[in-house]
């Protein structure tokens, strides 16, 4: 199998538009708090208000051929993007710098799991994520259902900080060095 790893730049992004849809319809498949609330969410109200609100955006697409099979999304924002009308998603408080690090999106194709992309992919984030010096807190947020996500990210270093909205969201938190 010939995958090609590529960091995407903001203005071609529309390449993963149908893997972050694809996304969005995974988490409600696995859903079982308020899936619903997925009714609402795509690319254009997900992924492009995120990379507006971002200082510094990171995307890898992953391509078997020259068709996107998965990427991962990463972000540096200011905290406070973190606490809007959907949710506030840590406390504010617990956050000494004024931004934090987010691996925002992360999604393979199913048919291309267990491959070891999610690990190549989680760790060019990783990477990226880390030559932010004044970075110190990095979250991940798992939807409801979504368990082997929270258990690879679980053994990839970060912990369970709490949730959210009453359970759909677990907030993953790493405040050390990735």
């Amino acid at each position: 199998m010939h995958l090609t790893y590529e960091i995407l730049p903001v203005d071609e992004i529309e390449i993963i538009r149908d893997l972050c849809n694809e996304l969005m319809a995974f988490q409600k498949s696995k859903s079982y708090i308020t899936p619903e609330l997925f009714d609402s969410m795509n690319f254009d109200t997900r992924l492009l208000p995120s990379l507006k609100s971002a200082i510094y955006n990171h995307i890898v697409v992953v391509k078997h051929s020259d068709e996107p099979v998965g990427y991962v999304y990463s972000n540096i924002s200011p905290k406070e993007t973190y606490s809007n009308d959907f949710a506030t998603f840590f406390d504010l408080e617990s956050v000494s710098k004024n931004h934090v690090g987010c691996l925002s999106q992360f999604y393979i194709k199913e048919e291309y799991r267990q491959y070891g992309i999610g690990s190549k992919l989680f760790s060019m984030s990783r990477e990226w994520l880390e030559t932010f010096d004044d970075i110190e807190d990095y979250f991940i947020f798992v939807s409801n259902g979504n368990n082997s996500a929270l258990e690879f990210y679980i053994r990839k270093g970060f912990t369970v900080s709490h949730d959210i909205l009453g359970g759909f969201i677990t907030v993953l938190r790493n405040n050390s060095s990735l």
